[in-house]
């Protein structure tokens, strides 16, 4: 699991003037693109320079060393989706399998329902309880998932997105942040399996693409 939190962006709507004040026009959306593609692009150059980084690599040497940068599917704000947000205030933790014989200790906070690709999906998102008691990580929601472009586009194995609790009934979660688990890049990690009922029954073509070791 990445150590540093990456995400979260906000959208501004501006007005077209004095006179039409209540009135979008297109150059508003264009507008309202324009900055997601900078928080997208934004987000993978800081990706990037962690792995530079031999402090915040998961990169093992011979990789780091001519390392420079992670491919990535073009930003594409179609991506970007608003979920409604089902909070799951009985549910109980539970232990999640890695890729080795530990277990992460986890929370089903909520599950996040909406449309991708003219199609509806939820996904369940996790509170991690192995890292709540850190001051950094007290708002931190943790989302395995997986989808039809694993093994093949991207890793195997599906990717997260890091998410911040909302405070209402709804969360932005945008694919384009959709990062690979550390043990993509060196098997000396231990990274939480994506649960069978996060798989997407479509091609997320967002965020980072599978490493290529050549």
């Amino acid at each position: 699991m990445r150590q540093i939190i990456l995400f979260f962006f906000s959208f501004s709507l501006l007005t077209c003037g004095q006179d039409k004040k209540y009135h979008n026009t297109n150059s508003d959306a264009e507008m309202v693109a324009s900055k997601g593609i900078a928080a997208i692009l934004n987000f993978q150059e800081e990706l990037n320079a962690e792995y530079k980084d031999p402090e915040t690599s998961p990169l093992p040497d011979r990789y780091r060393k001519d390392f420079e940068e992670l491919d990535f599917f073009k930003p594409d704000t179609s991506y970007i989706v608003e979920a409604r947000f089902e909070r799951t205030p009985d549910a109980l933790p539970f232990m999640l399998a890695t890729t080795t014989d530990r277990k992460t200790e986890e929370l089903l906070y909520g599950i996040a329902h909406f449309e991708l690709n003219d199609e509806k999906h939820e996904l369940e998102i996790y509170q991690s309880l192995g890292l709540i008691e850190k001051e950094e990580y007290k708002d931190y929601l943790f989302l395995p998932f997986s989808d039809e472009t694993n093994g093949d586009e991207t890793y195997g194995g599906g990717r997260y997105i890091d998410l911040t609790i909302p405070e209402g009934d709804t969360i932005i979660i945008d694919f384009n942040r959709a990062y690979n688990p550390y043990c993509a890049y060196n098997k000396k990690y231990s990274c939480p399996l994506v649960p069978r009922q996060n798989y997407l029954k479509t091609k997320v073509m967002a965020g980072v693409k599978a490493f290529d070791k050549k």
